[in-house]
């Protein structure tokens, strides 16, 4: 009987609580460092909801992977026995003529993804809590999900415990190190532990301890609102959540309980953090005219006077696709960084896919365009 490979996973936030349960359901004997615990609400994972959808408006090299996720998704759910995500359907809207919107209605038909085009009258009939500008359209992507982010990270790193996993919370790693003769060394306050592999999945805190990655994984400070409808059907419909890239890039899901709704912008409204030790929690009131703008154009239904806010952090690059794949140079080295806002709902794909990296050095899932060192994407 061969010896189970030995894999550090340093981080159990949204991407490595998922690789943590994938590389223990192969067999490999997986040590997790998390510097607070799984769930926390200091990286990128707050906030009680996410949306996933099929319908992208970037790069169609998504949607095998997000087709992936979209059945990992299940299997957690299933495994755990946890309520993770909600099928909903989510509206994503903007200008028809826009390049991103084109390019959304081409790869949702090209590609068979179960959607609808809304116009101006039939959104007002349908979902009349929003407002849509003259030349705007809305696609319903029946495939979309509101995702309990915090619930998810805690059942995948649950069910990784569960299979075997040895988690090691509140505990900081300092350095990752090629060991001599091969394998990694993972340097933290308490001690050296040498494994074969290691998978690094830090969010935020990526620059600090990979400083030499080869693209660099920008620190953004993001906010979000929680807003009561001041109308008693302001959820007819349904609610999905929605995504809009125009006049105002932003985002919004329904509460759990029902009662309030969720807004976020897009990355120009994000201030950069120097230091993610550092975050700055409190939101001031100059910060919320861009949530009062988009209420009163967009979604008048909602009292702009928000009961609720949240700060926390993302890393963007500046292509917006993610590092995903081997270190360059390093192959016991594993990096997922920089999902610039759109990694939760592909968390699940991208721990099947760590785990193929650690443990057989390749996966057979499309994710050449997101390598770290790949040409192009600079």
């Amino acid at each position: 009987m061969s010896i189970p490979k030995r894999v550090a996973v340093i981080g159990s936030g949204s991407m490595g609580s998922q690789a943590m349960w994938r590389l223990a359901a192969r067999g490999a004997e997986v040590i997790g460092y998390d510097r607070y615990a799984p769930g926390h609400d200091r990286g990128a994972a707050g906030g009680e909801t996410r949306i996933f959808r099929a319908a992208h408006l970037g790069d169609a090299g998504y949607v095998p992977l997000l087709r992936l996720a979209d059945r990992m998704w299940e299997q957690l759910q299933q495994e755990t026995g946890s309520p993770l995500r909600r099928r909903s359907g989510c509206l994503v809207m903007g200008e028809a003529a826009a390049p991103s919107m084109r390019l959304l209605l081409a790869t949702s038909t090209t590609h068979q993804l179960d959607h609808e085009v809304l116009d101006r009258e039939e959104l007002a009939r349908r979902y009349p809590q929003h407002r849509l500008p003259d030349g705007h359209i809305a696609v319903l992507d029946r495939l979309g999900a509101v995702i309990r982010p915090e619930a998810s990270i805690q059942a995948a790193a649950a069910r990784a415990e569960q299979l075997g996993a040895r988690l090691h919370r509140y505990t900081t790693v300092r350095e990752i190190a090629p060991a001599a003769g091969g394998g990694v060394q993972i340097i933290t306050d308490h001690g050296t532990d040498h494994v074969d592999t290691a998978v690094v999945t830090v969010g935020p805190w990526i620059n600090t301890l990979l400083p030499g990655l080869p693209r660099t994984v920008d620190v953004r400070r993001v906010i979000c609102s929680w807003h009561l409808p001041t109308r008693h059907d302001w959820f007819t419909g349904g609610a999905p959540p929605f995504v809009r890239s125009t006049p105002h890039d932003c985002f919004g899901l329904p509460s759990p309980d029902g009662h309030s709704v969720k807004l976020g912008l897009s990355f120009t409204r994000h201030l950069p953090v120097p230091e993610p030790e550092r975050l700055v929690r409190e939101v001031r009131p100059e910060e919320l005219g861009t949530f009062r703008e988009l209420i009163h154009e967009l979604m008048p239904d909602l009292n702009p006077d928000p009961i609720r806010l949240s700060a926390y952090m993302e890393g963007y690059t500046e292509s917006g696709n993610p590092l995903v794949g081997h270190l360059p140079g390093e192959d016991d080295i594993v990096v997922m960084a920089g999902f610039s806002g759109s990694g939760f709902k592909l968390s699940p794909a991208m721990g099947e896919i760590a785990a193929d990296l650690a443990l057989d050095g390749t996966t057979e899932h499309p994710i050449g365009f997101l390598a770290p060192a790949a040409v192009g994407t600079v």
